[in-house]
């Protein structure tokens, strides 16, 4: 079985032809937009010209595919310099659309009436665009102060980012006098063996140190900016800034967020009787989080886990076994870890080749198998997507996470069917993990994010200070735990990509939103599939509160919030009962 991913099909290398020819005529085509958009974007309203800015703008984002490519090679190879420096220069050329985009959004605040979007089939295919970025003209600055910002970036923000990636990703870990990277001694928080775990752990938190300064600079330097631009640009925080552009409300933030703060006493019961099995005295240890609960793990070959992944997907829908058998057999996965390879996971769509690229580090547990159907499910996402315009085919971060976590659902719903008594216990309390990371873990990250914030208007922070955030941030969440994790702030890429301020908040919305989604397909399994694919196909378009009422669904009601966590409550009472 390949466990690299091809990009050939994307383009064959850097050096090919079609790939220099568009990195040649890339500047060329974003020079006539916006040289375009001068002469056009200017004085009164006109549907025409919109339509013609529309058009031409589709046409424009083809060369997205470049970026998208060097970020793919970057991301298995943080070291190669050839492909860093011509991401600097594709990223160069980029930071111009900023001109474009900028004029757009000042002359669409000379159009009070949006209805002229009805005027032609183009202007109804995007007249939630339209209007999505009128009102984001709101909040826009004159176009030289946007290109500034944007091309200001490349040197801030955006090279903070890459020192992240470079240090955390060559960090090397001696645990036991091997050498490891993060993303190896991190695996080994699930080993079977109690002693392995904790040296992990004390070997992971000794080599944080080696590059924590260079990690904490990256960090002031990226959320400093992000509090500047975002004021610039007339938004009270940062988070009402990712509100708007994550297509929901603070009230439906609050609701959500309601009902993952009253859970955190059902999870803290799982916490204590975790540990009361593992005969941790004092509390749960940090490094007993993803402990298994008893000696029946589950460990899957590549093979095992892509056959174990498919059997589910088709059972669940053949729709989506064709899908995910489709990228296998298409080589779009990188799947082991390897040095200068980044850590975690993660789906990218190439919507300008209908296809996506998913990167895994798998080192053989369940949960590794579990991270395969994940990403496949932000690919069957997209996948729906591909046939809409490149202005429509974008959706917010909250969504994003809910075909993910749905597929998880699909996996360990299937997979513990066949399993034995002790083989349930632990995919039962293998998924209650997994809700407690996406409820518990991630809420303590939006609140360490959301301190940050706060704390870095006054100015910057030191390691220590982050560290002392950190803590007491996994204390209001975690409660009481025999140790923490003071250095979980240095190995999540989220907080370093400053287009992506409070990335944690969409995974407990997606995990809440596919519970409830999960009991509709119970419910009636033969209908849930269109619904199901036209409510994603729906999320490039519409705001959420919308999307979700294609499913009957009311996200500013607390109480279906609170539903998804009953569901996650029976599961928890459930394996306390099976524990004794």
């Amino acid at each position: 079985m390949e466990t690299n991913w091809t990009l050939e099909p994307i383009y064959k290398s850097t050096d090919d032809k079609s790939f220099l020819d568009d990195m040649s005529a890339f500047p060329k085509a974003l020079e006539e937009l916006n040289t375009w958009a001068r002469q056009n974007l200017t004085g009164e309203f006109s549907p025409t010209v919109c339509e013609e800015y529309i058009n031409r703008k589709n046409a424009l984002e083809y060369y997205s595919t470049i970026g998208i490519y060097l970020q793919l090679g970057l991301s298995v190879n943080t070291s190669d310099a050839r492909l860093s420096r011509l991401m600097d220069k594709y990223e160069g050329i980029a930071a111009a659309s900023a001109e474009h985009e900028a004029l757009f959004l000042q002359w669409l605040k000379g159009c009070t009436d949006l209805s002229f979007t009805e005027n032609s089939d183009v202007l109804k295919e995007h007249a939630f665009f339209i209007r999505e970025q009128a009102e984001f003209a709101q909040h826009t600055l004159d176009p030289d102060k946007e290109l500034l910002i944007s091309r200001l970036k490349t040197t801030g923000s955006t090279a903070w980012q890459k020192l992240w990636e470079q240090a955390s990703s060559n960090a090397e870990v001696n645990y036991g006098g091997e050498v490891l990277n993060l993303s190896e001694v991190r695996a080994l928080a699930d080993n079977a063996d109690k002693e392995v775990r904790k040296k992990a752990y004390e070997a992971e938190l000794a080599a944080y140190p080696s590059f924590d300064t260079a990690a904490a600079f990256a960090m002031n330097g990226i959320k400093g900016e992000v509090i500047s631009t975002s004021k610039m640009h007339g938004f009270e925080s940062p988070l009402d800034e990712v509100l708007l552009q994550s297509r929901i409300d603070r009230d439906i933030l609050d609701a959500m967020l309601s009902a993952v703060k009253e859970s955190l006493p059902v999870f803290r019961r799982y916490f204590d009787k975790k540990a009361e099995v593992l005969g941790d005295k004092d509390g749960l240890d940090f490094y007993d989080i993803f402990a298994p609960i008893n000696d029946a793990s589950i460990n899957y070959t590549l093979e095992e886990a892509k056959n174990a992944v498919l059997d589910a997907f088709y059972s669940f829908n053949e729709e989506l076994g064709k899908f995910a058998e489709g990228e296998f057999e298409q080589k779009r996965l990188d799947l082991l870890p390897k040095k200068g390879k980044v850590g975690g996971a993660f789906s990218e769509a190439v919507h300008g080749r209908k296809q996506g690229r998913y990167l895994i580090n798998f080192t053989g547990s369940f949960n590794d198998a579990v991270t395969v159907a994940h990403e496949l499910g932000h690919g069957y996402h997209s996948h729906l997507l591909f046939e809409n315009s490149f202005l429509n085919h974008d959706y917010p971060m909250p969504i994003a996470e809910t075909a993910s976590t749905l597929c998880e659902n699909i996996f360990i719903n299937h997979v513990i069917k066949n399993a034995d008594e002790k083989q349930k216990i632990y995919i039962l309390e293998t998924d209650i993990q997994g809700a407690a990371q996406t409820l518990v873990d991630i809420y303590s990250r939006f609140l360490f994010e959301d301190k940050v914030f706060e704390q870095r208007k006054e100015g910057s922070l030191s390691v220590e200070e982050l560290n002392e955030i950190m803590v007491d941030a996994q204390k209001q969440t975690y409660g009481h735990l025999a140790c923490y994790h003071p250095y979980m702030w240095a190995c999540k890429p989220h907080y370093y990509d400053a287009d992506y301020n409070y990335y944690n908040f969409p995974y407990a919305f997606g995990i809440l939103l596919s519970k409830g989604l999960y009991a509709k397909y119970l419910a009636d399994p033969q209908n849930f599939m269109p619904m199901y694919n036209k409510m994603l196909a729906a999320t490039g378009s519409m705001k959420l509160a919308d999307v979700a009422k294609i499913a009957d669904i009311d996200l500013y009601d607390k109480n279906f919030w609170l539903s998804g966590v009953k569901l996650i409550e029976n599961d928890i009472d459930k394996l306390i009962k099976l524990l004794g």
